[in-house]
């Protein structure tokens, strides 16, 4: 495949790399010919000769506006087995793109370094100059770091999960292109470099994309626990170097950071709606999780003994040292006979086998194990002191100083589980457990006072062995088996899906209560966050909160938890209810309440934002995100889900990871400690805003919820019956209920219009809401919105990256698979309407903006879907094709469902922001 040759696509289009790109074009020409090579090898000239025919066709229609039927006819009734392989021709040279852009990233980074002189923008170092510049004293970032918290969190319901086989030959090819990413390798070199990513990508080749079974819990614990365990256990430490060398170049010498950073997880604790998740997957999955830790401490322990060969013949070893030695010689009689009588000058070393063996002990669950993480954290700040009382700062301090600060974020835990359940589950086990069949029914106060008799003990439950409340209690009783076993930081909070008053939240303290989840001072040992989703539960919220904190047996409660609320803000399911500017004004507006909730009552609101890739689902660059948020919210904390092809975009390698974290915690400083100033045009610029947000939450709402035929016509246009079969995620794609849009998950309603290329979750309504706003208000204001005030600039960048993604002309052909339903022709009647709302959209962006052509002024992103396009394109058709085919055949699990699968992942991976 002669990809990203310059001089064959020459006549067709011109690609122009910028000069600091130029190595990027170097790495994709050459990544692009090995592709091409790898395809002649594995299915032939001929095979190879179609690929490159279809890629230059897509060119022409993207460049010389040739039609799309020319492309469309070259790609119908395609052989099947020829299908699948064409669109793991295409998917390859994504990987082989998105691999070089991500490792031109970090070459960008060195180039700035290099440099020496101003920072990256966005990273550590400019975060705490500008600060610093600012007028920001030290004593004010000093007071701030102890409440400073950023804790990434990791879902279970990803829209893609490479498997963890073809992570790691990303990897090899990551590594080869990092070596030579300045060119520095010798041609011997090069050649060795290029053959091992011939092998990476052809093993790959070689490899299904997916497993031939859905994956279970356990397995999407094991494609997380790569990203925890691979990627940021090994960049913690240095996110810490860096922010601490950064403190100390601004502000002089720095005190230690305290523990700043950690991870959370949803893998085995989220049960809503998935009935795979419950007591059994909570237990095995922070089983798990510590087995991960503990063997990632005993390779650094392994690694360390042999660094710190310290004789006491040369140098002093603190007593404490000599000590803990012969009392684990004592305790581990037969991990101290293993130690080698040469090194018994070597007091390290041989602490360091026994640590070993004592975490060997901790997980066999033996009484010579670690009694908890403190312990283990304890021998480590044993050696750390002694290294630095006896000249041993050089010699081995920063090692050991790196496995502190990993004990101190992993402890036995490695990530804090969170538990999630509806609120309706709690709501039936509560009927069983009082039984109350009308428990649903009860008005709140009833049901409050219900619940106080329970909290109280003056009501014991009716039926406490009630069968239907026997899943929902052994949670709590799972919780309370665990908690002393893996440390209070082993779980979350418990997350309350569909919070929509203050019961909502007393029913999971009756009910753990009731299971014997109590502390030693008899206080429920959970934080309970209450989830809103819906715009209305979201314009509610603050009333919500208000008579939550004002219920005394909560507030007890809240005051054993030192008087900090979080607060799970839904992103996904707030804009399928309404259209994604009035989910974002709802947040907003969520926000700006809850925040003055908190100072008038004297609790702390900790938001958690539950976002997801795509934008209409709060996806987008998480700085900006940020600072676009509203004054006093943030705070010094911010916990956010990641999922998707986020978690892999972001994580998967780990230079990346840590300049996410560090542009991440960047932000919530500037956020906190030097908020926008108040502007004084906001409070118009909001009613503009409120406005545009009921404009197109009305349009939005007329088509998805209240046009009874749309559902169908949603079905035809998108490969949702495709989605639904993928095997990418323990939990079903719905919600139990009618078949309606309401009861279809956020992640496939969004990961649908994705796929059809008309991305209509993140734009639809938003036109018509915008073009009453110009009408109003005239250019002008709206151009100054965008420009000076964060929320609004944020929506219309975001706008304009969904529409420049999208494809109106492929859109309608996976439209007109809608013309011949039992229901009529459901092309004709939606089509049209949908076509000029983007246009609608696509023309106010572009007039606020004040630009001819989307992506004008981001020459990268523009270039990147610029090369992906003729790739992507040709999977898109195929998919529409096959999709006619298969539902023409009665949706069978055959191998034209196979071969759709691979559309749909080609697709996902060409597109990104997909879920």
């Amino acid at each position: 495949m002669n990809v990203m040759n310059d001089t064959s696509d020459e006549p067709l289009r011109a690609i122009d790399f910028a000069s600091t790109d130029a190595l990027l074009r170097d790495d994709v020409k050459m990544l692009g010919a090995l592709v091409g090579e790898i395809l002649a090898e594995q299915r032939g000239d001929g095979f190879l000769d179609d690929v490159e025919r279809l890629r230059r066709a897509a060119i022409r229609r993207r460049e010389a506006q040739a039609p799309i039927a020319a492309l469309a006819d070259a790609l119908a009734d395609i052989d099947l087995d020829q299908a699948s392989d064409l669109v793991r021709a295409f998917a390859t040279y994504f990987q082989a793109v998105n691999l070089a852009e991500r490792v031109h990233r970090i070459r960008r980074r060195r180039d700035y370094e290099r440099r020496g002189a101003d920072p990256q923008p966005g990273g550590l170092r400019d975060a705490i100059a500008t600060l610093a510049r600012l007028g920001v004293s030290a004593e004010e970032v000093a007071a701030l770091l102890p409440r400073l918290r950023i804790e990434p969190v990791f879902t279970a319901h990803p829209t893609e999960a490479v498997r963890r086989a073809l992570l790691e030959k990303e990897r090899t090819i990551v590594g080869c292109l990092v070596a030579d990413i300045d060119r520095g390798r010798t041609p011997p070199e090069r050649r060795a470099d290029r053959e091992r990513i011939r092998l990476a990508l052809t093993a790959s080749w070689q490899t299904a994309e997916a497993p031939a079974a859905k994956p279970s819990v356990a397995d999407e614990f094991e494609h997380v626990g790569f990203y925890l365990s691979d990627v940021l256990y090994r960049v913690l430490p240095v996110y810490y170097e860096m922010f601490e060398e950064a403190l100390g170049e601004t502000y002089g010498s720095a005190a230690a950071l305290p523990d700043v950073l950690g991870f959370g997880t949803w893998v085995g604790g989220d049960m809503d709606g998935n009935p795979n998740v419950g007591a059994d997957t909570i237990a095995a999955t922070l089983a798990g999780q510590r087995a991960l830790v503990l063997n990632a401490y005993r390779r650094d322990l392994a690694s360390m003994a042999e660094l710190l060969s310290q004789s006491v013949t040369r140098v002093r070893v603190d007593d404490a040292v000599l000590a803990r030695v012969e009392d684990y010689r004592y305790q581990l009689p037969k991990a101290a006979a293993l130690l080698k009588p040469r090194h018994a000058d070597m007091p390290y070393r041989n602490l360091l086998g026994l640590m070993a063996a004592r975490l060997q002990a901790t997980s066999d669950e033996s009484v010579h194990g670690y009694p908890d993480a403190a312990a283990f954290l304890a021998d480590i700040v044993l050696i750390e002191r002694s290294l630095a009382a006896n000249q041993g700062e050089h010699a081995g301090g920063f090692a050991v100083r790196r496995l502190r600060r990993r004990a101190e974020c992993f402890g036995f835990h490695l990530a804090s589980l969170d538990l999630r359940q509806d609120s309706g589950t709690h709501d039936a086990a509560l009927a069983a457990l009082l039984d109350l069949p009308q428990w649903e029914q009860m008005d709140v106060a009833a049901r409050a006072a219900r619940l106080h008799e329970l909290l109280d003990g003056e009501a014991p439950p009716a039926r406490a062995a009630a069968a239907a409340a026997q899943p929902t209690l052994d949670v709590f009783r799972a919780v309370a088996r665990l908690r002393p076993r893996y440390g209070e930081r082993a779980f979350g909070p418990y997350i309350v899906s569909m919070s929509r008053s203050a019961a909502d939240a007393l029913a999971v303290l009756a009910l753990a209560k009731t299971a014997g989840c109590l502390d030693g001072s008899g206080r429920v040992p959970l934080d309970v966050a209450p989830l809103f989703e819906t715009v209305d539960d979201l314009d509610a919220a603050a009333d919500t909160l208000r008579a939550l904190f004002a219920d005394p047996m909560y507030r007890a409660h809240l005051r054993a938890r030192g008087d900090r609320q979080v607060v799970m803000l839904g992103y996904s399911d707030s804009a399928k209810d309404g259209g994604m500017v009035a989910s974002r004004w709802a947040l907003q507006q969520t926000q700006i309440a809850l925040t003055a909730l908190a100072h008038d009552s004297g609790v702390r609101i900790a938001f958690f934002h539950g976002r997801g890739g795509s934008i209409s689902r709060g996806g987008g660059k998480t700085e900006r995100a940020v600072i676009a948020a509203p004054r006093g919210s943030v705070d010094g904390y911010l916990r956010l889900t990641e999922q998707g092809e986020v978690i892999h975009r972001k994580y998967g390698i780990r230079a990346l990871a840590l300049r996410n974290l560090e542009q991440t915690t960047g932000a919530v400083l500037r956020a906190t400690l030097r908020p926008r100033p108040p502007e004084p045009r906001e409070a118009g610029w909001r009613s503009i805003a409120g406005d545009l947000a009921d404009t197109a939450r009305a349009h939005y709402r007329a088509l998805v919820h209240e046009d009874a035929a749309f559902p169908a016509y949603f079905r035809a246009a998108t490969p949702i019956d495709v989605i639904e079969r993928l095997r990418i995620g323990s939990r079903p794609a719905k919600r139990a209920g009618a078949g309606d849009i309401s009861s279809l998950r956020a992640i496939p309603w969004v990961f649908a219009w994705s796929q059809n290329r008309a991305g209509l979750t993140a734009w639809y309504g938003v036109g018509t809401g915008l073009a009453q706003a110009l009408d109003r208000h005239g250019r002008e204001t709206l151009a100054e919105m965008a420009r000076d005030w964060p929320f609004f600039g944020t929506l219309i960048d975001d706008l304009e990256m969904v529409l420049a993604k999208s494809d109106p002309a492929i859109f309608e052909r996976y439209s007109m698979l809608a013309a011949g339903l039992a229901e009529g022709d459901l092309h004709a009647r939606f089509h049209p309407g949908i076509a000029q709302e983007f246009e609608r959209t696509r023309h106010a962006v572009l007039t606020i903006k004040g630009s001819d052509e989307l992506l004008a002024g981001d020459h990268r992103l523009r270039q990147s879907i610029r090369l992906r396009n003729p790739y992507v394109d040709p999977i898109s058709l195929l998919q529409v094709d096959l999709l006619a085919r298969w539902r023409a055949a009665g949706r069978q699990e055959d191998a034209l469902l196979q071969a759709l699968v691979a559309t749909v992942n080609g697709i996902a991976a060409g597109v990104q922001n997909t879920g």
